[in-house]
Protein backbone atom coordinates (compact mmCIF):
# COMPACT_ATOMS: atom_id res chain seq x y z
CA UNK A 1 0.00 0.00 0.00
CA UNK A 2 2.88 2.39 0.80
CA UNK A 3 4.59 1.74 -2.37
CA UNK A 4 1.42 2.22 -4.23
CA UNK A 5 1.01 5.62 -2.62
CA UNK A 6 4.71 6.39 -3.39
CA UNK A 7 4.22 5.42 -7.16
CA UNK A 8 1.11 7.52 -6.90
CA UNK A 9 2.90 10.41 -5.70
CA UNK A 10 5.96 10.04 -8.53
CA UNK A 11 3.41 10.28 -11.07
CA UNK A 12 1.81 13.27 -9.38
CA UNK A 13 5.28 14.67 -9.50
CA UNK A 14 5.96 13.71 -12.70
CA UNK A 15 2.72 14.81 -14.44
CA UNK A 16 2.99 18.08 -12.62
CA UNK A 17 6.65 18.73 -13.55
CA UNK A 18 6.27 17.89 -17.03
CA UNK A 19 2.94 20.09 -16.99
CA UNK A 20 4.97 23.23 -15.55
CA UNK A 21 7.68 22.48 -18.27
CA UNK A 22 5.51 22.86 -20.63
CA UNK A 23 3.85 25.92 -19.25
CA UNK A 24 7.29 27.64 -19.59
CA UNK A 25 7.92 29.99 -22.21
CA UNK A 26 11.47 29.22 -22.54
CA UNK A 27 14.04 32.40 -22.80
CA UNK A 28 15.34 34.80 -25.06
CA UNK A 29 19.18 35.93 -26.09
CA UNK A 30 20.73 38.97 -26.99
CA UNK A 31 23.70 39.70 -27.98
CA UNK A 32 25.23 42.51 -27.35
CA UNK A 33 28.34 44.35 -29.07
CA UNK A 34 29.30 46.36 -25.79
CA UNK A 35 29.31 43.14 -23.59
CA UNK A 36 28.23 39.74 -24.12
CA UNK A 37 24.57 38.16 -24.22
CA UNK A 38 21.54 39.03 -22.19
CA UNK A 39 18.94 36.62 -21.24
CA UNK A 40 15.44 37.37 -21.11
CA UNK A 41 12.95 35.53 -19.12
CA UNK A 42 9.57 35.08 -21.45
CA UNK A 43 7.45 34.70 -18.85
CA UNK A 44 8.38 37.92 -16.78
CA UNK A 45 9.58 39.77 -20.22
CA UNK A 46 12.94 41.15 -17.54
CA UNK A 47 16.12 40.64 -18.22
CA UNK A 48 17.52 37.59 -15.61
CA UNK A 49 20.90 37.14 -16.17
CA UNK A 50 24.40 38.13 -18.50
CA UNK A 51 26.34 35.58 -19.52
CA UNK A 52 29.83 36.40 -20.15
CA UNK A 53 31.23 35.17 -23.90
CA UNK A 54 34.74 35.83 -23.12
CA UNK A 55 34.92 37.50 -26.48
CA UNK A 56 34.80 41.30 -27.85
CA UNK A 57 31.85 42.31 -29.92
CA UNK A 58 29.30 39.64 -30.26
CA UNK A 59 27.12 40.02 -33.22
CA UNK A 60 25.30 37.40 -34.80
CA UNK A 61 24.02 34.91 -32.60
CA UNK A 62 22.20 31.03 -32.47
CA UNK A 63 21.18 28.24 -31.18
CA UNK A 64 21.69 24.70 -31.88
CA UNK A 65 18.18 22.36 -32.90
CA UNK A 66 18.78 20.92 -29.67
CA UNK A 67 18.77 23.86 -27.47
CA UNK A 68 22.13 22.32 -25.61
CA UNK A 69 24.36 25.24 -27.31
CA UNK A 70 24.36 29.17 -27.62
CA UNK A 71 26.80 30.45 -29.96
CA UNK A 72 28.41 33.63 -30.87
CA UNK A 73 29.90 35.44 -33.75
CA UNK A 74 32.67 37.52 -32.17
CA UNK A 75 33.77 40.70 -34.29
CA UNK A 76 36.93 41.61 -32.40
CA UNK A 77 38.57 38.79 -31.57
CA UNK A 78 37.86 36.70 -34.85
CA UNK A 79 36.42 33.73 -33.58
CA UNK A 80 33.05 32.20 -32.26
CA UNK A 81 32.19 31.17 -28.75
CA UNK A 82 30.25 27.96 -28.06
CA UNK A 83 28.52 28.33 -24.74
CA UNK A 84 26.57 26.11 -22.59
CA UNK A 85 22.81 26.72 -22.80
CA UNK A 86 21.48 25.82 -19.78
CA UNK A 87 24.68 26.72 -17.31
CA UNK A 88 25.46 30.34 -19.27
CA UNK A 89 29.55 28.22 -19.01
CA UNK A 90 32.09 28.41 -22.00
CA UNK A 91 32.93 25.36 -23.34
CA UNK A 92 35.33 27.05 -26.13
CA UNK A 93 36.21 29.69 -28.66
CA UNK A 94 37.01 28.56 -32.07
CA UNK A 95 38.64 30.65 -34.65
CA UNK A 96 36.71 31.72 -38.15
CA UNK A 97 38.50 34.37 -39.33
CA UNK A 98 38.64 38.17 -39.82
CA UNK A 99 35.30 40.02 -38.74
CA UNK A 100 32.82 37.16 -38.36
CA UNK A 101 29.14 38.42 -38.60
CA UNK A 102 26.11 36.33 -39.05
CA UNK A 103 25.61 32.66 -38.27
CA UNK A 104 23.47 30.24 -38.84
CA UNK A 105 23.60 26.84 -37.31
CA UNK A 106 21.94 24.25 -39.93
CA UNK A 107 22.36 19.91 -39.54
CA UNK A 108 24.55 20.02 -36.61
CA UNK A 109 27.52 22.97 -38.89
CA UNK A 110 27.80 26.48 -37.46
CA UNK A 111 27.79 28.83 -40.56
CA UNK A 112 29.74 32.13 -39.92
CA UNK A 113 29.84 34.74 -42.07
CA UNK A 114 33.69 36.41 -41.60
CA UNK A 115 34.57 40.00 -43.66
CA UNK A 116 38.54 40.40 -44.61
CA UNK A 117 37.67 43.32 -46.60
CA UNK A 118 35.70 45.24 -43.80
CA UNK A 119 37.74 48.16 -42.31
CA UNK A 120 34.93 48.53 -39.28
CA UNK A 121 33.32 51.88 -38.71
CA UNK A 122 30.31 53.07 -39.87
CA UNK A 123 29.03 52.11 -43.23
CA UNK A 124 29.56 54.36 -46.24
CA UNK A 125 26.55 56.90 -46.60
CA UNK A 126 23.54 55.84 -49.42
CA UNK A 127 25.03 56.48 -53.05
CA UNK A 128 29.05 56.92 -51.47
CA UNK A 129 31.56 56.02 -53.85
CA UNK A 130 33.64 52.85 -52.86
CA UNK A 131 37.67 53.35 -52.57
CA UNK A 132 38.91 51.79 -55.57
CA UNK A 133 42.59 52.00 -54.64
CA UNK A 134 42.38 49.69 -51.83
CA UNK A 135 42.39 45.58 -53.15
CA UNK A 136 41.24 44.88 -49.83
CA UNK A 137 37.85 45.95 -50.12
CA UNK A 138 37.29 43.71 -53.45
CA UNK A 139 38.33 40.36 -51.25
CA UNK A 140 35.99 37.71 -51.58
CA UNK A 141 33.85 37.37 -47.79
CA UNK A 142 34.52 33.57 -46.29
CA UNK A 143 31.20 31.17 -44.78
CA UNK A 144 33.55 29.38 -42.30
CA UNK A 145 31.80 26.02 -41.42
CA UNK A 146 32.27 24.51 -38.03
CA UNK A 147 31.56 20.89 -36.79
CA UNK A 148 30.84 21.55 -33.23
CA UNK A 149 31.49 17.42 -32.20
CA UNK A 150 35.05 18.08 -34.19
CA UNK A 151 34.96 21.34 -32.56
CA UNK A 152 37.14 23.27 -35.47
CA UNK A 153 36.46 24.56 -38.61
CA UNK A 154 36.02 22.22 -41.77
CA UNK A 155 35.70 24.39 -44.39
CA UNK A 156 35.40 27.49 -46.29
CA UNK A 157 32.61 28.43 -48.44
CA UNK A 158 33.96 31.69 -50.70
CA UNK A 159 31.22 34.21 -51.12
CA UNK A 160 31.18 38.29 -52.18
CA UNK A 161 32.76 40.44 -50.74
CA UNK A 162 31.35 41.30 -47.69
CA UNK A 163 29.05 39.08 -46.90
CA UNK A 164 25.89 39.54 -44.96
CA UNK A 165 23.03 37.23 -44.58
CA UNK A 166 22.76 33.19 -44.76
CA UNK A 167 19.74 31.07 -45.39
CA UNK A 168 18.97 27.55 -46.50
CA UNK A 169 16.81 26.28 -49.00
CA UNK A 170 13.44 24.23 -47.91
CA UNK A 171 15.37 20.91 -49.05
CA UNK A 172 18.64 21.59 -47.19
CA UNK A 173 20.63 21.26 -50.79
CA UNK A 174 21.49 24.92 -51.31
CA UNK A 175 22.91 27.64 -48.61
CA UNK A 176 21.73 31.58 -50.10
CA UNK A 177 24.30 34.04 -48.60
CA UNK A 178 23.77 38.22 -49.56
CA UNK A 179 27.12 39.91 -50.57
CA UNK A 180 26.48 43.44 -49.76
CA UNK A 181 29.54 44.83 -51.05
CA UNK A 182 29.21 43.97 -54.80
CA UNK A 183 25.28 44.04 -54.76
CA UNK A 184 24.89 40.28 -55.29
CA UNK A 185 22.89 37.46 -53.57
CA UNK A 186 24.94 33.77 -54.21
CA UNK A 187 23.61 30.11 -54.24
CA UNK A 188 25.57 27.70 -52.75
CA UNK A 189 25.56 23.62 -53.05
CA UNK A 190 25.35 22.71 -49.52
CA UNK A 191 27.54 20.31 -49.07
CA UNK A 192 30.30 21.52 -51.04
CA UNK A 193 29.93 25.09 -51.07
CA UNK A 194 29.74 25.11 -55.16
CA UNK A 195 28.68 28.34 -56.69
CA UNK A 196 25.19 27.54 -58.20
CA UNK A 197 23.94 31.10 -58.79
CA UNK A 198 24.56 34.87 -58.80
CA UNK A 199 21.46 37.40 -58.79
CA UNK A 200 22.69 40.88 -59.12
CA UNK A 201 20.86 43.25 -57.16
CA UNK A 202 21.87 46.26 -58.68
CA UNK A 203 19.23 47.13 -60.68
CA UNK A 204 16.63 46.82 -58.00
CA UNK A 205 18.96 48.56 -54.99
CA UNK A 206 22.34 48.19 -53.49
CA UNK A 207 23.58 46.64 -50.35
CA UNK A 208 21.68 43.41 -50.00
CA UNK A 209 21.42 42.42 -46.33
CA UNK A 210 18.77 40.23 -44.69
CA UNK A 211 17.70 37.12 -46.75
CA UNK A 212 14.27 34.69 -45.66
CA UNK A 213 12.76 31.60 -46.93
CA UNK A 214 9.03 31.65 -46.82
CA UNK A 215 8.19 28.35 -44.22
CA UNK A 216 6.84 26.60 -47.66
CA UNK A 217 10.20 27.12 -49.25
CA UNK A 218 8.26 28.88 -52.75
CA UNK A 219 9.70 32.14 -52.02
CA UNK A 220 12.77 33.99 -50.82
CA UNK A 221 12.79 37.82 -49.59
CA UNK A 222 16.16 40.38 -49.60
CA UNK A 223 16.92 43.30 -48.02
CA UNK A 224 17.74 46.07 -49.99
CA UNK A 225 19.70 48.35 -47.74
CA UNK A 226 19.76 51.52 -49.84
CA UNK A 227 17.11 49.99 -52.26
CA UNK A 228 14.94 50.91 -49.66
CA UNK A 229 12.90 47.69 -51.16
CA UNK A 230 13.18 44.09 -50.39
CA UNK A 231 13.68 42.12 -53.43
CA UNK A 232 10.65 38.85 -53.71
CA UNK A 233 12.31 35.74 -55.80
CA UNK A 234 10.48 32.41 -56.23
CA UNK A 235 11.75 28.88 -55.83
CA UNK A 236 13.85 28.97 -58.40
CA UNK A 237 15.60 32.26 -56.88
CA UNK A 238 14.44 34.25 -60.08
CA UNK A 239 13.07 38.06 -59.16
CA UNK A 240 9.89 38.43 -59.79
CA UNK A 241 9.05 41.74 -58.10
CA UNK A 242 10.54 44.47 -55.97
CA UNK A 243 8.50 45.76 -52.58
CA UNK A 244 9.26 49.20 -51.01
CA UNK A 245 9.90 49.85 -47.54
CA UNK A 246 11.30 52.44 -45.22
CA UNK A 247 14.66 53.52 -44.83
CA UNK A 248 17.41 51.31 -44.64
CA UNK A 249 15.79 47.98 -44.32
CA UNK A 250 17.74 44.88 -42.41
CA UNK A 251 16.24 41.99 -40.79
CA UNK A 252 13.17 40.14 -42.00
CA UNK A 253 10.81 37.03 -41.39
CA UNK A 254 7.87 35.82 -42.44
CA UNK A 255 5.33 34.89 -39.29
CA UNK A 256 5.06 30.80 -38.77
CA UNK A 257 2.29 30.29 -40.71
CA UNK A 258 3.95 32.61 -43.94
CA UNK A 259 0.94 35.11 -43.87
CA UNK A 260 2.64 38.25 -42.73
CA UNK A 261 5.94 39.63 -43.23
CA UNK A 262 7.95 41.30 -40.86
CA UNK A 263 10.79 43.91 -41.95
CA UNK A 264 12.68 46.50 -39.54
CA UNK A 265 13.87 49.54 -41.35
CA UNK A 266 16.37 50.86 -39.58
CA UNK A 267 16.15 54.69 -40.72
CA UNK A 268 12.67 54.71 -40.60
CA UNK A 269 12.63 53.32 -36.77
CA UNK A 270 9.83 51.17 -37.69
CA UNK A 271 9.06 47.07 -37.66
CA UNK A 272 7.22 47.36 -40.97
CA UNK A 273 4.19 44.44 -41.25
CA UNK A 274 3.15 43.37 -45.01
CA UNK A 275 0.97 40.82 -46.21
CA UNK A 276 2.96 37.95 -47.59
CA UNK A 277 0.91 37.24 -50.08
CA UNK A 278 -0.40 40.58 -51.48
CA UNK A 279 2.80 42.13 -50.41
CA UNK A 280 0.31 45.32 -49.34
CA UNK A 281 1.30 47.10 -46.39
CA UNK A 282 -0.40 46.42 -43.12
CA UNK A 283 1.51 48.77 -40.63
CA UNK A 284 4.24 50.52 -39.40
CA UNK A 285 5.52 49.60 -35.80
CA UNK A 286 7.33 52.85 -34.30
CA UNK A 287 10.43 51.44 -32.79
CA UNK A 288 13.41 52.96 -31.80
CA UNK A 289 17.33 53.93 -33.24
CA UNK A 290 19.17 51.06 -35.09
CA UNK A 291 16.98 48.02 -34.77
CA UNK A 292 18.33 45.57 -37.04
CA UNK A 293 17.39 41.80 -35.97
CA UNK A 294 14.20 40.44 -33.83
CA UNK A 295 12.72 37.18 -33.12
CA UNK A 296 9.11 35.87 -32.73
CA UNK A 297 8.37 34.23 -29.06
CA UNK A 298 8.01 30.70 -29.76
CA UNK A 299 4.43 30.86 -28.56
CA UNK A 300 4.11 33.54 -31.42
CA UNK A 301 2.13 36.20 -29.23
CA UNK A 302 5.59 38.71 -29.16
CA UNK A 303 8.16 40.14 -30.79
CA UNK A 304 11.56 40.95 -29.20
CA UNK A 305 13.04 43.85 -31.77
CA UNK A 306 17.10 44.45 -30.47
CA UNK A 307 17.12 48.96 -30.64
CA UNK A 308 21.32 48.65 -30.36
CA UNK A 309 21.46 52.76 -30.22
CA UNK A 310 18.26 52.88 -28.41
CA UNK A 311 19.69 50.84 -25.71
CA UNK A 312 16.68 48.34 -25.46
CA UNK A 313 14.94 45.24 -26.75
CA UNK A 314 11.29 46.24 -27.55
CA UNK A 315 8.38 43.97 -27.38
CA UNK A 316 6.00 43.94 -29.66
CA UNK A 317 2.20 41.88 -29.74
CA UNK A 318 1.89 40.19 -33.04
CA UNK A 319 -2.12 40.35 -32.71
CA UNK A 320 -2.74 44.32 -31.79
CA UNK A 321 0.89 45.21 -33.59
CA UNK A 322 1.57 47.49 -31.03
CA UNK A 323 4.54 47.96 -28.68
CA UNK A 324 3.65 46.77 -25.26
CA UNK A 325 7.31 47.39 -23.21
CA UNK A 326 10.79 48.28 -23.78
CA UNK A 327 13.62 46.22 -21.95
CA UNK A 328 16.39 48.25 -21.14
CA UNK A 329 19.58 47.24 -22.17
CA UNK A 330 23.01 49.59 -22.66
CA UNK A 331 24.99 46.98 -24.23
CA UNK A 332 24.24 47.96 -27.31
CA UNK A 333 21.53 44.67 -28.48
CA UNK A 334 22.51 43.46 -32.04
CA UNK A 335 20.87 40.44 -32.70
CA UNK A 336 17.89 38.15 -30.71
CA UNK A 337 17.19 34.70 -30.73
CA UNK A 338 15.05 32.03 -28.53
CA UNK A 339 14.83 28.26 -27.42
CA UNK A 340 12.62 26.94 -27.76
CA UNK A 341 13.55 28.33 -31.12
CA UNK A 342 11.24 30.94 -32.99
CA UNK A 343 10.74 32.64 -35.98
CA UNK A 344 12.59 35.61 -36.62
CA UNK A 345 15.29 37.15 -39.02
CA UNK A 346 18.37 35.00 -37.40
CA UNK A 347 16.64 31.80 -36.78
CA UNK A 348 13.91 29.35 -37.22
CA UNK A 349 12.39 26.38 -36.14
Amino acid sequence: MKQLSLLAAALIFSATSLSSLGAEKGNAYVSNQDGGVTVINLESMEATSNIDIQAKSPRGIAVTADGKFLITANKDDNNISVIDRATGQLIKHIAVGKNPEFVRVHKGLVFVSTEPSSKGGPSPKMGEAVKEDDDDDKAPAIIAVVDLKKGKKVREIVGGPETEGIEFSKDGKKIIITNEADNTITVHNFATGKLLKTISTKEYGDRPRGIKVSPDGNTYLATLEYGNKFLVLDKKLDVIRTVETGQSPYGIAFDRKGERVFVASSKEKALQVYDAKTFEKIKDISTGNRCWHFSFTPDDKQILLACGKSDAVMVIDTETLEKTKEIANKEKPWGVVTYPKSMGSLDQP
